[in-house]
């Protein structure tokens, strides 16, 4: 067999090291407020009108949906977490913002989970407490069941054996379950550049967290 000796048509290029820095192209938001976009942008956007009015919200105590609406609530079965004013003993030693995500991520009941949350958020509004910077785990932490499989054999509505409410009832918990940590997950992993993101990101994403302990409780 013949061997052809072939010769590239093409020339490599020697490019020079791509030289970035984390800290030049990131805008720093230092306060709350949100301009509006500039006018020689191409791309038209507006900011959510209600977003001031959110931030600048107390917090939200209403933990259960009762006869008339929305009301606070304690949750008797975790009666050491109900109340952010005395928290259980490892949220009241963290010292920080990230600190007590970490925590939250850390925390397997969901229940016990979305009260944390609740008690992370309002001690750090409360206290005035420091962003810090944490760890965040490989995986939130989740409970032995029920397992966790893959979507592809999650059996569909028709096969599932259950109502239809409690299919979908079953599906918002996870979905709202995923959402806390997803939330304080970006507190945690992004705490080491608080100086270029500034507190507002943060203020932003453990309010959202805060919100989404509510939707599942």
């Amino acid at each position: 067999m013949r061997l052809l000796n072939l010769k590239p048509r093409f020339a490599v290029l020697n490019l020079p090291p791509l030289q970035c820095s984390l800290r030049s192209p990131i805008r720093r938001f230092k306060s709350f407020k949100t301009s509006k976009c500039s006018s020689s942008s191409s791309l038209e956007c507006s900011p959510w009108s209600g977003l001031e009015t959110w931030r600048e919200s107390p917090i939200n105590e209403d933990r259960r949906w009762g006869p008339t609406g929305p009301e606070p609530s304690l949750l008797q079965s975790h009666p050491s977490l109900t109340d952010h004013r005395h928290p259980p003993t490892a949220a009241s030693s963290a010292s920080s913002l990230s600190e007590l995500g970490a925590l939250v991520l850390s925390t397997a009941d969901p229940l016990a989970k979305s009260t944390l949350s609740h008690v992370a958020y309002s001690r750090w509004r409360l206290q005035n407490l420091p962003i810090g910077v944490a760890q965040p785990p490989s995986r939130p932490a989740r409970p032995p069941k029920p397992d966790l499989v893959s979507p592809k054999e999650i059996p569909a509505p028709k096969n599932s054996g259950l109502p239809l409410n409690a299919y979908m009832l079953h599906n918002l918990a996870h979905v709202e379950l995923n959402a806390i940590d997803l939330a304080w997950d970006t507190v945690v992993r992004f705490s080491p550049f608080t100086d270029i993101l500034g507190e507002g990101f943060f203020a932003d994403f453990a309010h959202v967290a805060d919100d989404e302990s509510r939707h599942f409780a």
